[in-house]
């Protein structure tokens, strides 16, 4: 018997159209982005969402960068912020109050990575992530940090994760689930893992496989052809702004971001 929790997509065919008719018409009622991310190697994420953001219709954005880059990036962001990073050049445990500040502004925060690998700045993202508790999208190497002790993240109301498959993978094997990740699963083996994992958590994750973009929450699954690469970010970025447009609509706006 065919399941009734997996639901089929294209950009030709939106499931829920009445998300595109009704989008705001101005900027006071777009909504506010606060978009966190970057080290002094590495700060395209946060850039790439920025000019997805705009794109994507979002009303004000908000870019939050460790100050190691401040002297590189102000020509290309000249209205950032910036927080206390170490001698890595990753944010430093003090910038959790201006992580917490730009959150608290915003209606939606986008982690968008490029955060390096740094011990200060896990401690900083696990306690960020377990403080702030408005909608909160995470994504690239963001999400690393959590693969030892996903549950941090799954656990967590308004939360969604917008990963690799071999993020998926990491996260499937620290927690008690039997049906594993692997690259050679079929699209009907991969979305019943998602039902599962979103039957017993929370969490909306968004992973692509094969050219299928996957969304599920709540034990429901939607699958939409995407040959868009890379993607990571810009997904993140555009479910990010239909979701705080959308706050109530987590897998109905994450899904309908991937017509646009």
């Amino acid at each position: 018997m065919e399941n009734t929790y997996w639901h089929r997509q294209t950009s030709e065919k939106p499931l829920f159209p009445d998300l595109l008719w009704s989008r705001p018409q101005s900027k006071q009622s777009a909504g506010k982005l606060a978009i966190i991310g970057g080290n002094a190697f590495a700060f395209g994420a946060p850039g790439v969402a920025y000019n997805e953001a705009i794109k994507s219709g979002i009303g004000i954005c908000r870019v939050l960068l460790p100050d190691a880059v401040k002297k590189t990036v102000k020509a290309i962001l000249p209205d950032a912020d910036y927080a206390s990073s170490n001698r890595s050049g990753s944010f430093s445990k003090p910038a959790l109050d201006n992580f917490l500040e730009s959150s608290n502004w915003s209606d939606g925060t986008l982690l968008a990575g490029d955060f390096g690998r740094n011990s200060e700045t896990a401690v900083l993202l696990e306690n960020f992530v377990q403080k702030y508790d408005g909608l909160l999208t995470i994504t690239q190497d963001a999400t690393d940090y959590f693969k030892a002790f996903p549950k941090v993240l799954l656990s967590r109301e308004n939360t969604l994760i917008v990963v690799s498959l071999a993020q998926l993978q990491k996260i499937f094997i620290n927690i008690p689930l039997i049906t594993p990740i692997t690259f050679g699963m079929s699209i009907q083996q991969l979305v019943e893992a998602l039902h599962s994992l979103t039957e017993e958590y929370p969490v909306c994750i968004s992973v692509k496989h094969h050219d299928v973009v996957y969304v599920a929450f709540d034990g429901r699954v939607i699958t939409t052809p995407n040959e868009d690469m890379p993607w990571r970010v810009k997904t993140a970025t555009r479910a990010s702004v239909f979701w705080l447009q959308n706050p109530s609509k987590i897998l109905e706006a994450a899904t309908t971001s991937l017509t646009v």
